[in-house]
């Protein structure tokens, strides 16, 4: 069988045995949604870059130690929050110079800010900013990422209850930011 249509999972094995062809697909098969997951954490897409490759060098060293007990995009999305969240610890805080503040300009009356202020889907994605990082997180696996209940409590860490209760929550609180911003479940 050809390599590119092997499954994660045999590609995990053959990498546990130093194939590196293995190892070039499953980069290839995973490292845009890898990459993805992670920028949405660390919000820099440098530190995303480099990640990325901590995420596959790992792999790379532990593929032997794969259980097979979630899928291997569950598994690579599993590191990749360690590995961004521990980049995140280590990120100094960012004062905010009040003289730069103060040089912002506030174009609210400019044209294009008020188009962007009548795309949902702009307007959906500055609500989703707002959320909590634990929130957001969890909205970033169900919906992005399409990862079920189960999937998202083993890549996160925590118990399914509290990712549903995360969730409820999440939506709920999307809800309110939407209507706030005058879109009430009226999505085209």
């Amino acid at each position: 069988m050809p390599v590119q249509t092997t499954s994660d999972d045999v590609l995990i094995g053959r990498i546990a045995n130093g194939d590196r062809l293995a190892m070039q697909v499953l980069f290839a098969r995973h490292h845009v949604q890898v990459y993805r997951f992670a920028l949405r954490i660390v919000r820099n897409e440098a530190t995303a870059e480099d990640l990325i490759g901590d995420v596959f060098l790992d792999v790379w060293r532990q593929a032997g130690k794969f259980e097979g007990r979630s899928a291997v995009s569950t598994w690579l999305l599993g590191i990749a929050r360690f590995k961004a969240l521990s980049a995140l610890r280590r990120r100094p805080e960012e004062e905010l110079d009040e003289e730069a503040a103060g040089a912002i300009e506030d174009q609210t009356d400019d044209p294009e800010v008020a188009l962007a202020k009548k795309d949902k889907g702009a307007i959906l994605r500055q609500c989703l900013e707002k959320l909590s990082v634990e929130h957001r997180e969890v909205v970033d696996l169900v919906y992005y990422h399409e990862k079920s209940v189960e999937e998202v409590a083993k890549i996160v860490g925590i118990p399914e209850a509290t990712v549903k209760t995360r969730m409820f929550y999440a939506r709920k609180k999307l809800s309110e930011l939407l209507k706030e911003r005058g879109i009430d479940r009226g999505w085209p």
